[in-house]
């Protein structure tokens, strides 16, 4: 009985270990590079716009409070985000560069079907 007892909690134990380091996985981030356009996020989507009408256009979108997105060639979207808590939107240091063509390198997410970007670096892109 106490060997069969063992036995359980010894599965369990192994189940709970591979579970905890199955959700570690999904929630993972990538150092990666993003070369893509800075445009605001209603824009990318509902226009499927592939690069900015102008940085005016995205300027004024932002400053209305819409996010500023890196919209790749390939159509991917990256949404900027903050990694400390509480969050913190990502325009302020996304508007010097809004309309224009930038790289960008951080920790990225993807979770579903969004990319999300840590920026740890940016620049306009060469």
């Amino acid at each position: 009985m106490h060997v069969e007892l063992f036995a359980m909690k010894h599965r369990l134990a192994i189940a709970t270990i591979a579970t905890l380091l199955a959700s570690a996985c999904v929630f993972a981030a990538d150092q990666k590079t993003v070369t893509g356009w800075v445009l605001d996020s209603a824009c990318a989507i509902t226009k499927g716009l592939k690069k900015p009408i102008s940085a005016d256009c995205a300027v004024a979108c932002a400053k209305k409070g819409s996010p500023l997105v890196i919209l790749q060639d390939d159509g991917t979207i990256y949404w900027p985000i903050a990694d400390a808590m509480p969050a913190e939107g990502q325009n302020e240091r996304l508007l010097p560069f809004a309309g224009k063509r930038v790289t960008a390198t951080g920790k990225a997410y993807k979770q579903g079907g969004s990319n999300a970007i840590v920026i740890d670096k940016i620049a306009e892109a060469k």
